[in-house]
């Protein structure tokens, strides 16, 4: 039987004793962004696995030295360049809550240099980008240049492992085909 690319292909249950740590991690979700994205929804099958995956969200909004405007570019240009829509219609609400026009965010899809971010930022940005599309492409010059434009080794670290966790949940949201918020409604 095919699937039609509006269906979820699965429908997040939570395991039986699990009720009370989903509900815990949803309502600090709804504290923190006023709803819970069907991304999250889904990772509610695996509670230990949402509570990792909160758990990084939780690190990149608070303990990192990424500004939230740079973790947001990485996402949305990873998840553009992943076709995943659900990511990068969220990415660019996040980018216009922060304060940024949309269109210009939409123009670095096609140009990362174009990207609304300092210019040390695109600096690690266009590392990012270039880690989950050509990671055995990276050397001694890119880190060199990212470490010239002010960046540290865990500072350089996070923003790769930002994009590689991106590109992770990319795939995993086209695979179950959450493609849009409200696929769970």
């Amino acid at each position: 039987m095919n699937q039609t690319a509006v269906t979820p292909l699965i429908t997040p249950s939570v395991p039986s004793g699990d009720m009370d740590m989903v509900n815990e991690i949803f309502e600090g979700i709804m504290t923190h962004i006023g709803f819970v994205p069907d991304a999250l929804k889904l990772y509610s099958i695996s509670p230990p696995l949402l509570q990792t995956f909160v758990g990084n969200i939780g690190y990149f909004s608070q303990a990192s030295n990424l500004s939230a405007e740079l973790t947001t570019m990485i996402r949305y240009l990873v998840s553009s360049k992943a076709k995943c829509q659900f990511c990068i219609d969220m990415n660019e609400g996040f980018m216009t809550n922060l304060g940024v026009d949309v269109n210009t965010v939409r123009a670095s899809r096609d140009n990362p240099s174009l990207a609304p971010l300092k210019d040390n930022e695109k600096v690690l940005l266009l590392l990012a980008l270039k880690s989950v599309d050509t990671p055995d492409s990276i050397g001694h010059d890119d880190i060199n240049l990212a470490k010239e434009a002010g960046w540290n080794d865990r500072d350089i670290f996070d923003a790769v492992v930002q994009a590689a966790n991106n590109r992770a949940l990319n795939y995993v949201l086209r695979t179950f085909n959450i493609h849009h918020q409200g696929s769970y409604s």
